[in-house]
């Protein structure tokens, strides 16, 4: 049996690009706009593909399937590693985001109310609301995190560490390297619409 939670949240405004893209196809009585021959599909796997981008951040290990130059910016996707323990701090920013938990549970904050998120459950995070994630099992969680429009994961690379694999664990960081990392991704976060917040 299915569960289903919803946590209300106020609509957000539709963006005005595409409404006045929408417009234009309706003035010109087209649905569509026509197919730009010039995006291709991409068909990837985390586990095996070499041209993937695995980056160790958080303790996590975030690895980069969809680009938003493949979506032509509208999104991307990132198949998320969280060992025990693992998670971001509490933070916000200015883009949609949708988790889907392919496999464990996690402890899920959406402003200060937690719940407890498991395999098969969706959790769709709106814009700008303080929210983070926390594996507090003891089995690594995997999920998929789709963000609109994409971004976060040039903010992911920059702020970041390669490592070589979807579960590779994140470098153990020293306290003046921790220390470095939380003032390079606070000088950051601005350029990529992200807040991070006191926990």
């Amino acid at each position: 049996m299915l569960r289903q939670e919803t946590w209300s949240f106020p609509r957000a405004p539709v963006r005005r690009d595409h409404v006045g893209m929408k417009n234009q196809l309706l003035k010109e009585k087209k649905l569509l706009p026509p197919d730009d021959l010039q995006r291709i599909s991409k068909v990837v796997n985390p586990d095996s593909d070499p041209n993937l981008p695995h980056i160790g951040l958080v303790g996590d290990t975030y690895t980069i399937v969809l680009l938003g130059k493949d979506t032509n910016g509208r999104y991307c996707l990132i198949d998320m590693h969280v060992p025990p323990g693992g998670g971001p701090p509490p933070h916000r920013h200015d883009f949609e985001e949708t988790f889907v938990i392919v496999e464990g549970e996690i402890e899920a904050t959406f402003r200060g109310e937690k719940r407890v998120v498991k395999a098969g459950d969706t959790i769709h995070i709106p814009a700008n609301a303080p929210h983070q994630f926390h594996n507090s099992s003891s089995a690594a969680v995997r999920m998929l995190c789709i963000c609109a429009p994409a971004g976060q994961e040039e903010f992911f690379t920059e702020v970041g560490t390669p490592v070589a694999t979807r579960i590779t664990p994140s470098p153990k960081l020293g306290q003046a390297a921790q220390e470095a990392f939380i003032r390079k991704a606070q000088e950051l976060a601005p350029k990529y619409r992200t807040e991070l917040l006191k926990g």
